[in-house]
């Protein structure tokens, strides 16, 4: 019982962790350099939403193209994938990289479908795309590592 425990808690830390570390470096680092494997993040979702007022198209309908929201989504398949064989010794990780995968797209997904509810429910990621500064405030569901490690910084909020 406590190994399942803490394989549930030390995966839903890491999934954090991994989601910003992914954001940060490898889609802000690797892929602001235009014509890169990642560029479609910054050079595709970030500047729709910027134009548009937080609102990307991209995350409108099933994403079965290979725009942003498209590359996303198989990004996140892809992670499922490399994660077999943590599952494979680590059985009750599985639940929390579904979860955990699965929570970050739906997030993402409705918050660039709804500003409004993004500005009010995730602030620290309308004020990556709105700040000043969109090198900053990588989380997604959490600003929790953002505020951990000082890229925090408030735009719109308080």
């Amino acid at each position: 019982m406590t190994s399942a425990l803490l394989q549930i808690v030390f995966c839903w830390i890491y999934g954090y962790i991994l989601e910003y570390s992914i954001h940060r470096w490898l889609l802000h680092k690797v892929g602001s350099k235009k014509g890169r494997i990642f560029s479609f993040h910054f050079y595709g979702h970030h500047r729709f939403a910027r134009l548009n007022g937080f609102f990307d198209k991209s995350y409108t309908g099933f994403p079965v193209r290979l725009d942003p929201a498209g590359k996303e989504l198989l990004s996140l398949l892809l992670l499922f994938v490399i994660h077999i064989p943590v599952i494979m010794y680590l059985p009750w990780t599985l639940p929390v990289i579904v979860f955990s995968l699965g929570q970050y797209y739906y997030v993402h997904r409705k918050s660039h479908n709804n500003p409004e509810w993004a500005k009010s429910n995730l602030v620290w990621h309308y004020d990556h795309h709105m700040g000043l500064n969109q090198n900053k405030n990588y989380g997604v569901r959490s600003d929790i590592i953002d505020r951990l490690v000082g890229t925090r910084v408030r735009y719109y909020s308080e």
